[in-house]
């Protein structure tokens, strides 16, 4: 497929969730309603609900979905790994443990910022952690090993936070925040997550070329005058500060950076740097639509959306799997 078309598809499509978001909810609100609002007008009721609850968790489900599309391909490019994702490096897990720690300590209830800022931090203690036990080593498989021992340990932590959780209330918060979920977000989570988000987003973009260097192998991209260990720093740097900034407001949320790549794929010339940006912007327009499924699933309460991205996932990764039938 042309890649102008592909990306103007896909800009489209995410454009179509970001609207269906906005005009999805509990609380019907007609397209007149909406319209006087977009319009700067309208009644109180219909702005507070459009611009100050549903508006942030639409521009929050396009970001958090566009940074665990992209950071996903990238690592699937420079690891040269189909079941890459962000969680294999163990960042997804450390931010998730300094969100649990947050709410295990009672340092969320001081302010709306720390639970996010915890988990950001939890997120480079982990790519501390990740560059000690990887060393100077440039072998993927390297950081491979050293992600999953990360994430084993971070797994276990929460684990345990879980067990020895004294509140059952504070386990109860733990356990639903750890499910993922976009509700109840405002335009003050808005702020705390795009700044990392853009900054990662631009950091892994930055890679493009160096990712396709990669698929001659190391030597192969050194002689080509890549500097591997500049690389290296900026996809760890791009996964750790996005990747942390997005699940710090969203909770975890699996499956988008490892099936939105294989989606993307086929579509493309499956160069590493051809699937990035419409990785972005596919992983985008899917987790919205997640969102607004949780919204429209007639249950009692809520859907988690981590738990909708799941059960979304494992058929579409599947059905690549069963078609494709060969190494990737």
């Amino acid at each position: 497929m042309n890649r102008l078309v592909l990306i103007l598809g896909l800009t489209l499509l995410a454009g179509v969730a970001g609207l269906l978001s906005l005009c999805v909810g509990a609380v019907p609100l007609g397209w007149s309603r909406i319209g006087a609002v977009l319009a700067g007008d309208g009644d109180a009721i219909a702005r507070t609900i459009l611009i100050e609850l549903r508006l942030p968790r639409a521009l929050l489900s396009l970001s958090v979905g566009a940074m665990l599309g992209v950071s996903g391909a990238a690592l699937q490019g420079y690891l040269r790994n189909p079941l890459a994702e962000p969680s294999v490096l163990g960042v997804s897990s450390t931010a998730a443990l300094g969100a649990v720690g947050a709410l295990y300590f009672g340092v969320a209830a001081l302010h709306p910022v720390m639970l996010p800022l915890l988990a950001i931090i939890g997120a480079f203690a982990g790519l501390a952690v990740l560059a000690m036990l990887a060393g100077r080593s440039e072998s993927p498989l390297t950081l491979i090993l050293a992600g999953i021992a990360l994430s084993t340990l971070a797994v276990a932590a929460t684990s345990l936070a879980l067990n020895l959780s004294p509140n059952p209330f504070a386990a109860m918060e733990i356990m639903t925040w750890l499910m993922g979920s976009l509700e109840d977000r405002s335009f003050q989570h808005v702020w705390i997550a795009l700044p990392c988000i853009f900054v990662g987003v631009g950091l892994l973009l930055w890679n493009g070329r160096a990712l396709d260097a990669l698929t001659l192998g190391e030597d192969g991209a050194a002689s080509l005058g890549v500097d591997l260990k500049r690389v290296r720093w900026r996809l760890l740097l791009g996964v750790a500060i996005g990747v942390g900034g997005a699940v710090s407001i969203s909770g975890a949320i699996g499956f988008i950076g490892l099936i939105v790549p294989h989606i993307v794929r086929p579509l493309t010339d499956r160069s590493p740097s051809a699937i990035l940006l419409p990785s972005l912007l596919a992983g985008a327009a899917l987790l919205t639509l997640a969102d607004v499924a949780v919204r429209i699933i007639p249950t009692s309460s809520e859907l988690k959306l981590g738990v909708v991205t799941a059960f979304l996932g494992v058929p579409i990764f599947l059905v690549h799997l069963m078609r494709e039938r060969r190494l990737w």
